[in-house]
C-alpha cells in the first residue's frame, strides 16, 4: 500500500517538527509527505530545510479544511493518512492499519484509538470519549469521536462523497465522516496509536461557544438528501436533530439571544 501522509499547518513550527519526525520514524513508511501551510507567518517556511524530502505548499490563510482539500489534491497515492501538525504518531501506526486494511479489503477507511496529553502529563480520556468501534455511525452521529490524526482512508471515497466542507470552520472533521459512514464501512482498530495534544491556547476546538451549531449544519445537509434505502439513518438524523436544537434553544434562552430562540423554535415546529 501506497500511503501520502497529509499535514495542515498553521503558525506550529515547533509541533510540526515533532509531527513529522513521527512519521519518518514510521515501521512502515509512507511513500509521501505533504505539509500544507495555511498562510502561516512564523518560522514553518523552514521545514523544507530541516525535512527536505517532504512536499512543502504554501497557500494564502483559508481554513484547514481548505489546506487539507489542497493535500488531496495534490497527493500522488491512493491511500491518505491525515495529521494534524499538534499531534505525533506511535512508530507501529501506519504498520497496524496497512495490516488490518490488507486483511479487510473491504473497509476504505479505519482510525485508531489515541493518548490525551495536556501541558505535557497523559491524561484520563473520559468516558464520554472512549472509543467502541461496535457501530461507528451511531458512536459519532452525536459528536465527533474520530480524530483526524488517526485515519487512514483511500482516495476513491472523496470521489464519491466530495472533499471536507469548507464553510465549515470547526467541525469539517465530523462533516465528512458521517457523509463517508452514510454508505461505507469505517473500522476502529483499537489501539492507542496516536497522541492527541491539548493545553496551547490556539486550538480551534477552544474557539467557538455552542459546537452544536455546526454539527446541525451537517445533519440538515444529510437529511436533504434522504434516501428510502437508509430509513432508520434518516430516522437517527432526524432524532439527533431535535435533541441539538433543543439544547441550543435551552442555551439562547439562558442568554437571551432573541433571534436564536426564534431560529430554533421554528426549526422545532417542524419537527
Amino acid at each position: 500500500m501506497n500511503i501520502t501522509v497529509i499535514i495542515p499547518t498553521y503558525n506550529r513550527y515547533d509541533f510540526l517538527k515533532r509531527a513529522i519526525a513521527s512519521v519518518i520514524s514510521q515501521t512502515y513508511r509512507a511513500k509521501e509527505i505533504i505539509v500544507v501551510d495555511d498562510g502561516s507567518n512564523d518560522n514553518t517556511s523552514q521545514i523544507i530545510q530541516d525535512f527536505p524530502n517532504i512536499r512543502y505548499i504554501y497557500q494564502k490563510n483559508s481554513g484547514v479544511s481548505s489546506a487539507r482539500n489542497l493535500g488531496i489534491k495534490n497527493t500522488s497515492y491512493e491511500w491518505i493518512a491525515f495529521l494534524d501538525s499538534d499531534d505525533e504518531w506511535y512508530e507501529s501506526k501506519l504498520e497496524e492499519q496497512v495490516a488490518f486494511h490488507k486483511a479487510q479489503s473491504d473497509v476504505l477507511m479505519s482510525f485508531t484509538d489515541e493518548e490525551w496529553i495536556r501541558d505535557g502529563v497523559s491524561v484520563k480520556i473520559p468516558k464520554k470519549f472512549r472509543k467502541v468501534g461496535l457501530d461507528v455511525w451511531n458512536e459519532n452521529i452525536s459528536f465527533c469521536n474520530i480524530a483526524p490524526s488517526s485515519v487512514l482512508l483511500h482516495k476513491t471515497l472523496f470521489e464519491s462523497v466530495g472533499l471536507f466542507d469548507e464553510s465549515l470552520e470547526v467541525c469539517e472533521d465530523y462533516d465528512l465522516w458521517l457523509r463517508i459512514l452514510m454508505n461505507n464501512k469505517v473500522a476502529l482498530l483499537n489501539k492507542k496509536l496516536i497522541k492527541k495534544y491539548a493545553g496551547h491556547e490556539d486550538q480551534l476546538s477552544f474557539k467557538h461557544w455552542g459546537m452544536d451549531r455546526f454539527r446541525v449544519v451537517t445533519l440538515e445537509k444529510l437529511l436533504q438528501c434522504e434516501d428510502t434505502s437508509k430509513v432508520d439513518k434518516f430516522k437517527d438524523i432526524r432524532k439527533e436533530l431535535l435533541k441539538k436544537y433543543t439544547l441550543l434553544l435551552k442555551g439562547a434562552v439562558k442568554y437571551a439571544r432573541e433571534e436564536d430562540i426564534k431560529i430554533y423554535k421554528e426549526k422545532i415546529a417542524k419537527f
